[in-house]
């Protein structure tokens, strides 16, 4: 054969290739996408029934500190006020996160900078463990072992936000960790090479060098950590006591949104006041995790700005 017909052969043929490679990644994209949208479509459209087809006010839902649909209040409205499972939510996410950052900054600066040998073999080993132990594990050692530390310590039943917030703690350390080690090792070399030459001591080009340059990596790191403290179910249900009540103080019984979904979602009628509540809690779940990842991508850009 004509080694120039070979060539124009081959070439048809790459480019055939090519073709069906793009349609098949558009294809596996566009389909993702609808998946996306309809997600967002049907939870939106069962959490607005309870203001557009039950008339419930919003801000009364957002505010109100009771929760039980089945009850009307004095002006004949119900009782269904999110608030309690808000707080709760907001409170074992943000005091998770503040816990494992120290844990997780440590850890990734001992992986990184003091002993990368040690790192590798002893805490990536263990990071990667936690990361495969189920949910429903962590809430049974919560169970187990926390809540009746808690109890023994402070007194009460032992359950509530401190012990959801040791639950989420490890939960959320190997994403916090990881993605520490990873912001920590994407900084370049040159920078600690230069500032060891200026004459600064390693702790000093540790904290005042790397660490700040890796500011916003571990900031993505903690706001992942976050999204998945916030939309974690089981492990908190089984530890903060289900009770749709504003907290009184961390060792008091309260619940989430997650709590109040998993456990009421199976006993309500479809289409009734009680599951059109319940699927507006889903929703507000639903737009805190794309607050999460807006936020993420802001600290991205911010980062990619700063470089």
């Amino acid at each position: 054969m004509d080694p120039i017909r070979e060539a124009m052969l081959k070439k048809s043929r790459s480019a055939k290739l090519e073709r069906r490679g793009k349609m098949i990644s558009l294809f596996c994209i566009t389909l993702i996408v609808i998946v996306v949208v309809a997600i967002f479509f049907f939870v939106a459209s069962k959490g607005l029934a309870t203001f557009f087809q039950n008339k419930i006010n919003p801000w009364s839902f957002l505010t109100k500190s009771v929760w039980n649909p089945s009850i009307k209040d004095a002006h004949g409205n119900p009782e269904v006020g999110a608030l309690p499972m808000i707080v709760g939510s907001f409170g074992v996410t943000f005091l998770s996160a503040i816990i494992a950052t120290p844990f997780a900054v440590g850890a990734g600066i001992f992986m990184t900078e003091i002993s990368r040998k040690w790192g590798q073999k002893i805490l990536q080993p263990v990071i990667e463990l936690l990361v495969g132990i189920p949910s429903v594990v962590y809430g049974f050692i919560g169970l187990s072992v926390i809540v009746p530390f808690i109890r023994h310590i402070f007194g009460g039943t032992g359950f509530g936000i401190l012990a959801g917030t040791f639950v989420l703690f490890v939960m959320i350390l190997p994403t916090v960790t990881s993605m520490t080690v990873d912001a920590l090792k994407a900084v370049p070399r040159h920078y600690r090479e230069a500032s060891l030459a200026l004459g600064a001591t390693r702790w000093q080009t540790t904290y005042r060098v790397v660490l700040r340059a890796a500011i916003p990596g571990i900031l993505t790191g903690i706001v992942f950590g976050m999204a998945r403290a916030f939309g974690e179910a089981l492990a908190v249900q089984m530890v903060i006591g289900n009770a749709a009540l504003l907290p009184k103080n961390l060792v008091s019984p309260a619940s989430t949104l997650t709590s109040v979904l998993t456990s009421g979602i199976g006993n309500t009628v479809m289409g009734s006041l009680d599951n059109n509540a319940l699927w507006s809690l889903a929703l507000l779940l639903l737009l805190m995790s794309l607050a999460f990842n807006l936020l993420i991508r802001w600290i991205g850009k911010k980062g990619e700005l700063n470089k």
